[in-house]
């Protein structure tokens, strides 16, 4: 397996580096993508292929009297992940799982915002992973997909004959898996090779 195979699905040494140059690389587009989600204090958000848990610690911040839990499905990253985010883990306000996004431990409607920085890529049957999604989320909720590749350059197809298993989907692949999975008022922000995509649950 080369190096960058763990962007999919850290392992091993060579995972535990990757999550740890992940939690720094991706820190602008997560930055970024951070500015277009509005959190309540006390919010309660899921934050699905959580990685080296940096963003987990970014969410905490917007809302401080909330509950942030981070599923990945490599354990390196869910051990990475509550090493970064022990305070919060102890305080009550974090946990951490090894699950899938195809098959959440969770149950219907209990998040308020659900989040997925650099990791749709790696999703099993996007279609249903989108569902699992949608059944989570509380009436009126957002789900927010940040990405650092939007499919329109060059080296995009680079990364995918470099990574098994990844797919880079453009914004309008994007919007139209997540209206069929239910979701509406679908936005679309783009800066350079970047892509955030924000769609709506819909209220009862």
């Amino acid at each position: 397996m080369s190096f960058f195979e763990n962007t999919r699905k850290p392992v091993g040494l060579g995972g535990r580096i990757m999550a740890s140059m992940m939690n720094l690389g991706h820190t602008p587009v997560a930055s970024w993508g951070l500015e277009f989600l509005h959190l309540s204090p006390d919010a309660n958000v899921l934050d699905c292929g959580c990685g080296g848990g940096a963003n987990i610690k970014r969410l905490l911040k917007k809302c401080p009297n909330g509950t942030v839990t981070g599923i990945d499905y490599s354990s390196v990253s869910v051990e990475k992940s509550k090493k970064l985010n022990a305070k919060t883990i102890a305080e009550g306000h974090c946990r951490v799982l090894e699950a899938s996004v195809a098959m959440q431990p969770f149950e219907n409607e209990k998040f308020d915002v659900v989040t997925a920085f650099e990791t749709v890529y790696f999703w099993p049957g996007l279609p249903k992973c989108f569902q699992e999604v949608y059944r989570v989320l509380k009436p009126g909720g957002t789900f927010l997909i940040c990405n650092e590749s939007n499919g329109d350059t060059d080296k995009d197809e680079k990364w995918t004959e470099i990574i098994g298993g990844m797919t880079i989907y453009k914004d309008i692949e994007l919007k139209a898996y997540l209206e069929q999975a239910g979701f509406y008022e679908v936005q679309i922000h783009k800066k350079k090779s970047w892509l955030c995509v924000m769609g709506k649950k819909q209220k009862e």
